[in-house]
């Protein structure tokens, strides 16, 4: 196990380094300029570096981490291995919530209004799924239900409003981090270390959700209470990515089944398994979506479908494993 953790380590630093060096604009003495922040700080290339890449690059790993943990908790709370905040409709909401604010000339994308506007969506929407299913089988057929209709209302919003800015945010929708910047640090990272703590703190109660909620129940514990406050951090951490890189598919289901088959089912090793493994597909995926075409950028949700899905195939069919 810590083999496979160091290896997941060295691959991202190595992707790392990889994003720093690739992209639409060559950076001269990179090196100088990353070691010396100081050094020819009036320059384009130095601009480039610390205003544009780096920024990027940490948004990327936080983004690509807090989906991974969300992902992580969503098919554990719901014990099936199809659950992801996409699914159960909390990405939907998150962007509804967006789009709206936006629409009301309340918020910019990125902005500290955004994550409120795009918590609420996600809270919202997840609550939705959540009163409306009487059953753990019914969270998934009811979330993709929450999820189409909050959809086609982002879809109706984006095509039919006259507003050039809700129009501007059609690629945003389908998931880009071009507008990732220093401050969008500000308010993803203190939102994923809050999260990252409460999920790993609730992990065992989740664990015992496999045994059945009449177990749970037998234990003292509530089933239902677990799921609330799971669901809670699933649209916190949804709220943060959406609003900053919008929606970013199969990430929060690839990453989970990827750490659930190479380190196993206990929660606390797969929040930070799966939040290792989210980072490193989205910052690779954010790589490749700059850099395969520029000055052009490809939405990064289909790197990160094209990316992921292989490896989950692979993985899934090398181990026979279809949930543990």
């Amino acid at each position: 196990m810590k083999l496979r953790f160091s290896l997941i380590i060295i691959a991202l630093n190595i992707a790392v380094v990889a994003s720093l060096l690739l992209g639409a604009t060559q950076v001269e003495n990179i090196w100088r300029y990353l070691f010396s922040p100081g050094f020819d700080s009036a320059s384009t290339n130095h601009l480039i570096l610390w205003q544009i890449r780096i920024p990027r690059i940490l948004v990327a790993l936080l983004i690509g981490a807090a989906l991974g943990l969300a992902g992580a908790i969503a098919q554990s709370a719901a014990n099936n291995p199809l659950a992801d905040p996409a699914i159960l409709g909390t990405s939907a909401g998150a962007s509804l919530g967006v789009v709206i604010g936006v629409l009301l000339n309340l918020a910019e994308v990125g902005s500290v209004l955004a994550v409120l506007f795009a918590t609420i969506g996600a809270l919202l929407a997840t609550a939705l799924t959540f009163t409306w299913a009487r059953s753990v089988g019914a969270l998934i057929i009811i979330g993709i239900g929450t999820s189409a209709l909050f959809s086609a209302v982002v879809g109706l919003l984006i095509t039919a409003t006259n507003n050039p800015e809700i129009r501007s945010i059609s690629f945003w929708s389908l998931g880009s981090l071009a507008l990732a910047t220093s401050e969008s640090l500000l308010i993803i990272t203190p939102v994923f270390l809050v999260c990252f703590f409460f999920a790993f703190k609730i992990a065992p109660q989740l664990d015992l959700l496999s045994l059945g909620d009449i177990s749970v129940r037998h234990l003292g514990l509530s089933a239902k209470t677990i799921r609330l406050k799971a669901f809670l951090i699933i649209g916190l951490l949804v709220a943060v990515s959406v609003s900053t890189v919008g929606s970013i598919s199969f990430l929060a289901l690839a990453a989970p089944h990827i750490a659930r088959i190479l380190f196993g089912g206990k929660n606390r090793i797969l929040t930070i398994a799966s939040s290792l493994i989210g980072a490193l597909i989205l910052l690779v995926g954010d790589t490749i979506a700059r850099s395969v075409l520029p000055p052009y950028e490809l939405p990064i949700g289909l790197i990160t479908s094209l990316l992921g899905a292989p490896i989950l195939i692979l993985l899934v069919r090398k181990a026979a494993l279809t949930w543990k």
